[in-house]
């Protein structure tokens, strides 16, 4: 079991960076309201956030910063980024993952390996990447997938990012398994979409695990009841100490 960083008595003065395994269909803001309301029945004035929104369709590593340690939470979003991703080849969804329904159907693309691994690899590097309509990105003040959802039309403007390491696991059409290590501000969804247009198809993302952010691996990361189990030891351990 991952242990605590800081010792609990400490936190609210000192703070923690607690590593999290965000559950399937939870938001980010799920997991973190569920921790601060626990934390809040010791320590009633802490504050807390996490470094780096995880998609409720994604799973994986999720870093939450409690006390003085909210100040490194930009930092911590600045980092590289590493995640192990499924995407489905021969079809496109408007939210680029399973959000949305199947809105297209492609005839079977060149599926050859060497065809796979050529238009894998010709994604590293740094480009010029559109963020999917359905997106928290804000347009005048309003979450962007607001609109998308309304059926408005939604301009997005592409930005630079930059994949440093993009690996073809596995590959049985239609579904290819990457792993990628990418820089803030990649969108999964949108490589998974672009990777169906290289190869003259169309893609989405079927399944996200975030295995890395920096130096943080998942392998440390606690599970969110344990780590409230957990918690809820350690206060019963102070009061008996005090």
């Amino acid at each position: 079991m991952p242990k605590f960083e800081t010792p609990f008595e400490q936190l609210a003065d000192e703070g923690t960076v607690f590593l999290l395994n965000k559950p399937l269909e939870w938001t980010s803001f799920d997991v973190v309201n569920k921790l601060k309301w626990n934390l809040k029945k010791t320590f009633s004035k802490i504050k807390i956030g996490h470094a780096g929104t995880l998609d409720p369709l994604a799973d994986g590593l999720l870093i939450v910063c409690c006390g003085k340690k909210t100040k490194t939470i930009e930092s911590i979003q600045n980092q590289q980024k590493t995640y192990i991703a499924e995407i489905f080849i021969g079809a496109t969804r408007p939210s680029f993952d399973r959000e949305t329904e199947i809105d297209a159907h492609y005839e079977t693309p060149d599926s050859s390996i060497e065809k796979i691994k050529s238009v894998v690899h010709s994604f590293v590097g740094k480009q010029m990447q559109f963020p999917p309509i359905f997106s928290a990105i804000k347009q005048e003040g309003k979450p962007v997938y607001l609109k998308a959802r309304a059926g408005k039309e939604v301009v997005m403007t592409a930005k630079e990012i930059e994949i440093y390491k993009l690996e073809m696991l596995d590959y049985q059409f239609p579904f290819l398994k990457l792993h990628i290590e990418c820089s803030k501000g990649t969108y999964i969804r949108s490589l998974a979409h672009d990777i169906g247009k290289a190869l003259n198809s169309g893609a989405y993302l079927q399944a996200l695990k975030r295995t890395a952010i920096g130096n943080y691996k998942i392998d440390n990361a606690w599970e969110i009841e344990d780590l409230i189990e957990e918690l809820k030891s350690q206060k019963e351990l102070q009061q008996i100490k005090n």
